[in-house]
């Protein structure tokens, strides 16, 4: 199982009029990716936003700056707001951090969670689901071949046109990201496409039927069981103790929970609800470096996944806590989950960072 980390450069949104303060978290975010690198983690995910509480509205940018400074990490969105972007960007975007990064690049097409994009590129949010079938269906047709002709409704058409650069990997990784939608992980399975599941709340064992589902699809489409790839994806916090990581965590969790749940009506959390997810059944994957192991491990029980990515900085945090955490991901907790699932484990390189 691979094991990694995803992020969408949490700041502060009362502080983005200051150029500086979202520099900061830029080059912070790319030190996080280098520091992933040497502790031998398998995958960093970098999510796409339009908001002030996130630095990353281009994935592909931030991504190729740490594909620069990495040498075996695979690098990719999480996601990218694929219905309301233009495929044949994505597509060479993403070629194009392949070649940079020597064949390390993979997508993470999406819906998105948030809608900002939508309007700021003029798409409607009536074609919601037709937006996301139509360009995924060119994103695979771009990948597929070099050139392409095709034609849809909510782009203009393309007659025998060449795409390039073409990618190192033939062809480039596509996941589907799906926040529990049965019709999303069909699509998904039916496709032969790998599968990630986005668990950030409730019991983790709510979505085993999402993945039993989507492996039943992708047999039934006719693909091999071995292909059909599934990442679950979750928050968490790892520190050298239980008590310190909800001492650091807790605070911008509860803020840009409480936030997002005022603009989509949500109640509020309470630290309760936060007890519960940390707990061995809920879907937060946070505490010392054993208590994550152990949730990692019960998880495999349950879905036999392929890749665990975990969320760390839930709203803004400080730099060195993050480092810190990722440094106990990539050399406590990530060679003892590969011992338990009989994996070779990946040496780490020396870092002045640690």
């Amino acid at each position: 199982m691979e094991l990694g980390i995803y992020t969408f450069g949490e700041t502060d949104p009362r502080r983005t009029d200051d150029s500086t303060v979202v520099a900061r978290r830029i080059q912070d975010l790319i030190e996080e990716i280098v520091l992933a690198d040497q502790v031998g983690l398998d995958v960093f995910g970098v999510g796409e936003h339009h908001r002030p509480d996130y630095v990353v509205s281009s994935p592909t940018v931030v991504l190729a700056a740490a594909a620069a400074r990495t040498s075996r990490i695979r690098l990719t969105s999480a996601v990218t707001v694929l219905s309301s972007d233009d495929p044949v960007r994505v597509f060479q975007d993403f070629a194009t951090l392949d070649l940079i990064s020597n064949g390390r690049a993979e997508i993470m097409a999406g819906r998105g969670s948030f809608i900002e994009s939508y309007p700021l590129f003029g798409q409607s949010l009536d074609d919601y689901d037709a937006l996301f079938s139509e360009k995924l269906k060119l994103l695979l047709a771009l990948r597929e071949s070099e050139r392409v002709t095709w034609q849809g409704v909510h782009r203009p058409s393309i007659d025998n046109r060449g795409v390039y650069p073409r990618p190192l990997q033939q062809p480039l990784p596509v996941w589907i990201a799906v926040g529990g939608t049965p019709q999303s992980v069909v699509r998904a399975g039916t496709l032969g496409l790998p599968l990630a599941i986005a668990i950030i709340g409730g019991m983790p064992e709510r979505f085993v039927p999402f993945a039993d589902l989507y492996r039943e699809a992708g047999e039934k489409a006719g693909h091999d069981p071995a292909s059909l790839k599934v990442s679950i994806n979750s928050h968490g916090f790892i520190a050298d103790s239980v008590e310190q990581a909800v001492e650091i965590a807790f605070p911008p969790y509860i803020d840009t929970m409480g936030r997002i749940g005022r603009e989509r009506g949500w109640p509020m959390p309470t630290r309760q609800q936060f007890d519960f997810e940390r707990s061995p059944r809920g879907a937060m994957l946070l505490g010392s470096p054993q208590e994550v192991i152990d949730k990692i491990l019960f998880e495999h029980e349950l879905f036999k996944h392929d890749r665990m990515m975990i969320q760390f900085s839930v709203g803004p945090m400080k730099h060195a806590d993050i480092m810190r955490s990722i440094e106990l991901f990539g050399t406590q907790v990530a060679p003892a989950v590969r011992k338990a699932l009989g994996v070779p484990d990946v040496p780490s390189t020396p870092s002045s960072t640690t």
